[in-house]
């Protein structure tokens, strides 16, 4: 995202009530600003001295899949973009995507892509949903009675059709196919106030990971971070990434978490 400097010194100092009123273009600008000062909070001493495995064969392996799977991807499911686009146009009208600032590896903010599953600017909304937010124990939101999500993106969330646009994202290197899902900015601006959370930022986020093949969102935020962490420091391999990768595959057509 370009950012010129005069931006920069605009966004940096604005509270996020202020942010939420700005249009859509202004409001990425400003938040992925906010993200990238706040860096430095949690991409701290403590973060670069803790060590995980380097795992070069696997990691150029892995890159190579990412490219390979998501570019095949997005040619052979080009149908069903074009079918949930038309179907997002005619239910509700609006843009087809939904963009927000995410987290990659190492606490860098960057654009994050879906299927648009709510009404248009239902961001500003989200605050009065703050009390039925159903992970008490952490930054992460859930609420599965969300009155912001459309008809049509209901269908999107419980089928997980809504993520496919993601593909672009580990295309370009920003995400990979398995590893720790990106929080969002405002999860990120939270993450100094809890243990051992930012750690998972040591590895690139993924599209799926083994939070979401054991609960998705029926997971507690603890138990979420423990699966990440356990992910990143023992059992990551590329082995292990395709058997979550099949049993991913078998979650999402039983709908079993999603929410």
């Amino acid at each position: 995202m370009k950012i010129n400097l005069k931006e920069f010194e605009k966004f940096k100092n604005l509270d996020l009530e202020a942010i939420d009123e700005l249009d859509e273009k202004t409001r990425l600008k400003a938040l992925y600003v906010k993200c990238y000062c706040h860096r430095d909070l949690v991409i701290d001493e403590d973060y670069k001295n803790y060590k995980i495995k380097r795992k070069a064969v696997y990691a150029f392996f892995k890159r190579f899949f990412d490219i390979f799977c998501s570019l095949l991807g997005l040619i052979i499911l080009s149908p069903v973009f074009l079918i949930i686009a038309l179907g997002i146009k005619i239910t509700d009208r609006g843009p087809v995507f939904y963009r927000s600032i995410r987290i990659k590896k190492d606490g860098k903010p960057f654009v994050f892509y879906k299927f648009r599953s709510m009404y248009v600017n239902a961001d500003k909304d989200k605050k009065k949903l703050k009390e039925e937010n159903e992970i008490k124990d952490g930054p992460t939101f859930k609420c599965e009675h969300d009155f912001r999500i459309t008809k049509f993106g209901n269908f999107l969330r419980k089928t997980s059709l809504d993520e496919l646009p993601q593909l672009l994202n580990i295309l370009k290197g920003e995400m990979t196919i398995v590893g720790p899902r990106p929080c969002t900015h405002d999860e990120f601006l939270i993450y100094q106030n809890y243990d051992n959370v930012k750690y998972r930022l040591k590895v690139k986020q993924g599209l799926t990971g083994m939070w979401q093949v054991n609960g998705r969102s029926d997971t507690d935020f603890k138990t979420m971070i423990n699966y990440d962490l356990d992910y990143i420091n023992k059992k990551r391999g590329f082995f292990y990434d395709i058997y979550l990768i099949i049993k991913t595959v078998f979650v999402v057509i039983l709908s079993r978490g999603a929410k």
